[in-house]
């Protein structure tokens, strides 16, 4: 006896899984009658209404109800961070400046504000002119018989 071959066209939801539409405005035998289950009065009673996804029934919405946590300062001052060992390793010459930094990768904006950070060696005697350093950054270079130079503001 060969047994039957299922196929797409046999599968059907389980009983129950799948419920009738409600046919609403089919009068009051149909269950959903006089308002169509709209309710009574209201602009969710009337047509052509919209609720907006964020609109919670007229409840102080949850935007307006969360604090506003911190600002942005204006004149925050975004320095460029160098750390020692990588002017050892991708800067060539006997002086290093931010022209120098920029064409070696090392900051994005040479007219930015650059800081020297002590992290790693420097082996080579080298001046090196950015806005600031660390007092440990100036030590190293110091030690590396180099020199610290801060440029003139204005």
């Amino acid at each position: 006896m060969a047994d039957k071959q299922m196929s797409l066209a046999d599968l059907r939801p389980a009983s129950g899984a799948r419920k009738d539409t409600k046919r609403r405005g089919r009068g009051n035998g149909s269950g959903h009658g006089t308002f169509s289950g709209h309710g009574t009065k209201g602009s969710q009673a009337r047509s052509g209404t919209k609720r907006r996804v964020w609109f919670e029934g007229g409840q102080m919405p949850l935007q307006r109800r969360l604090p506003n946590r911190g600002f942005v300062h204006e004149k925050k001052v975004a320095w460029q961070i160098v750390n020692l060992g990588d002017i050892n390793e991708r800067t060539t010459g006997d002086r290093v400046d931010a022209e120098a930094l920029k064409a070696a990768g090392l900051i994005r904006d040479a007219g930015g504000p650059v800081k020297v950070l002590a992290d790693g060696e420097l082996t080579r005697p080298v001046v090196i002119v950015a806005g600031k350093f660390s007092r440990a950054a100036r030590e190293k270079i110091a030690v590396a018989s180099g020199k610290a130079e801060e440029p003139a503001r204005a």
